[in-house]
């Protein structure tokens, strides 16, 4: 037998060590890739631990301000902000007033943290709404697109007015990225950028995430309103739709079981990514860690580079705080 005419590459020489695997790393993770999702409630004294999130809880806006800086201290760039107000009702206005918790929470960690830290605003009303739906409500309990637009635009002008660096629209109104742009641009915020929630899913994984913020809806469910779980084309049409209003990043949600999905927003777009991992996804890793099932360490670093390489450029995950020192 001839021998070959060149050398026989072997992949396996670049396994060897670990440098050699970080030299080679076609994929690797940041700490300045991580934005932290933090929940703040209004009327309580101290942090209420949620049992679902292991290792995270309900802040009081004191508690809140000691979380951020550290997170700031571990190099984390953003944090993600969630609201439980103490009182709701069928509009959901604690949104959009002045001394609403979102706004106050803005205002402390703009002060803290000045430009260090962008600040990110969640928009929705369904931690806000006494029915818990994201919207103002019909007569027939249907969400009202256009009437729901008009409390949107309040709460963006709200949450810039607060020192939101970043508003996130997570509602899912058809023209709601066009409607806010359109608000904070007549309003003077015209350097506010806008974060659309441009593809999210109707999933089942939020669960945590609605013990966490208290906005699970009263009755029904969400699918009206958020894509359904099959559709992976009409992603990319929801997704231009956003595009074409003016959004300055996009975001997938959930991240692992819809990577597909990652990857065809960043080739057909590509616009600045974010894709959510969110809270069931990290309540079953920390379940089975606890249980002894998974390295729990490996399985989120893991997880974490899968979601870079589905194309990725930022991860909003529960895992912020755990990931960063290892990153």
């Amino acid at each position: 037998m001839q021998p070959p005419p060149f050398p026989v590459s072997r992949p396996r020489r670049l396994r060897r060590t670990r440098v050699l695997r970080e030299l080679v790393a076609e994929t690797s993770v940041s700490r300045r890739d991580l934005v932290a999702p933090l929940f703040v409630k209004e009327g309580i004294g101290e942090p209420v631990a949620i049992a679902s999130m292991p290792g995270h809880a309900q802040h009081t806006l004191d508690s809140l301000r000691k979380e951020a800086a550290e997170l700031a201290g571990l190099g984390i760039p953003a944090l993600l902000l969630f609201g439980i107000p103490a009182a709701k009702d069928p509009e959901g206005s604690e949104a959009w007033a002045d001394e609403g918790i979102v706004q106050r929470a803005l205002a402390a960690l703009k002060a803290d943290l000045g430009d260090d830290v962008a600040l990110v605003a969640d928009l929705c009303l369904c931690e806000y709404t006494d029915h818990g739906h994201c919207g103002v409500l019909t007569g027939d309990g249907v969400v009202d697109n256009d009437a729901t637009l008009d409390r949107y635009a309040r709460v963006a002008l709200a949450q810039a007015q607060a020192g939101a660096d970043v508003v996130a629209p997570s509602g899912m109104q058809d023209g709601q990225v066009g409607a806010l742009r359109a608000a904070l641009d007549g309003a003077g915020f015209t350097e506010t950028a806008l974060l659309a929630y441009a593809a999210k899913y109707a999933s089942a994984l939020y669960g945590p995430f609605r013990d966490a913020a208290e906005g699970a809806p009263r009755f029904g469910d969400r699918s009206g309103y958020q894509m359904d779980p099959g559709n992976g084309g009409e992603a990319i049409r929801e997704v231009g739709l956003d595009v074409a209003e003016g959004a300055d990043l996009l975001m997938v949600k959930p991240a692992l079981a819809y990577l597909d999905v990652v990857w065809r927003v960043k080739q057909a777009f590509g616009l600045p990514l974010a894709a959510y991992h969110v809270s069931g996804e990290y309540a079953m890793v920390k379940a089975a860690a606890e249980r002894g099932w998974l390295d729990g360490e490996r399985t989120m670093l893991e997880v974490l580079t899968g979601i870079r390489r589905a194309g990725a450029d930022l991860i909003v995950t529960y895992f912020a705080r755990e990931a960063a020192p290892l990153l």
